[in-house]
């Protein structure tokens, strides 16, 4: 319900996508980085990260640079109109996830988080499966 109405108010109205959204927001935080390491990053196929990253591309929001380190190797970066869109979107984005969370007190968020955390870090202990 969360994610469909984060795209349905926050991504499609600007024209993008979650998931254009995830690939966008894994290249801001981490800076110029190849495809399957983006792809590992949002949890998403390798496949869906390069048709993602054509319309991107398309766009003028990401662009392909050879690796510096590795002449084979594609690495995505944001353009600048790119970075101007996830910085407006995260924004916009995050003000929205601020309106549902904004039922919990303060007492109650700080559970949520410690509840969100000692689930993520039971990944580990049971060996949950990642997208790789």
């Amino acid at each position: 319900m969360l994610a469909y109405d984060l795209e349905s108010t926050v991504h499609r109205p600007r024209g993008r996508s979650w998931p254009g959204f995830r690939v966008m927001f894994v290249i801001w935080l981490a800076g110029p980085l190849e495809a399957k390491k983006v792809a590992e990053l949002s949890g998403m196929s390798r496949a869906a990260v390069s048709a993602l990253v054509a319309t991107l591309e398309k766009d003028g929001f990401v662009v392909k640079d050879r690796d510096p380190n590795d002449g084979r190797a594609l690495r995505l970066g944001l353009t600048t109109a790119g970075l101007d869109a996830i910085t407006s979107d995260f924004r916009a984005h995050n003000a929205r996830e601020q309106e549902w969370t904004d039922a919990l007190t303060e007492d109650e968020q700080h559970t949520l988080i410690d509840l969100v955390e000692k689930v993520t870090a039971r990944s580990v202990q049971i060996d949950a499966r990642q997208r790789i």
